[in-house]
């Protein structure tokens, strides 16, 4: 009887060492979690990422990418997973197609109206300015003529 219940005790230990050198992965890292869950937002929160939220609809997602990380699933097939789950308004950073694209694409339009504008406001500027420099040359070149018809007046007068 003692031998049996050594011989159960044993094989038991042995197939506790045996499980992981059989293939089990390692379970993920915090790291690996809290990358994924980063570029998704909280349910609960607004514009709160996953990764940093304490509520417990948090927790239990960070526990569910946990799991679907350990199953083998790559971070784009958790993230789609949330969005078809969820929608688009879980995604830190909206994706680059549809409609989305135009929250990519506007900040762009917007610098390149304003540089626009701004060259078109210098050049304005410009305009206003050079007017009065040629007046000022205009003004010294009559009164220059002006000088010798004076002068040759008063030559003409004696």
């Amino acid at each position: 009887m003692r031998r049996r219940l050594l011989i159960v005790i044993m094989t038991m230990i042995a197939a506790g060492f045996a499980a992981p050198a059989m293939g089990q992965e390692p379970a993920p890292s915090d790291d690996q979690v809290n990358e994924i869950a980063g570029d998704l937002y909280c349910p609960v929160c607004p514009n709160t990422p996953l990764d940093v939220c304490e509520t417990l609809a948090c927790s239990e997602w960070r526990e569910q990418i946990r799991e679907q990380i350990a199953s083998g699933m790559s971070e784009s097939e958790i993230t789609d997973y949330f969005v078809e789950q969820y929608g688009e308004r879980v995604l830190a950073k909206p994706r680059r197609s549809g409609f989305s694209l135009v929250l990519w694409i506007l900040p762009l339009v917007g610098v390149g109206v304003g540089l626009i504008a701004l060259g078109g406001v210098l050049r304005t500027w410009r305009r206003e300015q050079e007017p009065e420099a040629a007046n000022t040359a205009d003004d010294s070149a009559v009164s220059a003529e002006m000088r010798q018809r004076i002068e040759e007046e008063l030559r003409n007068l004696s």
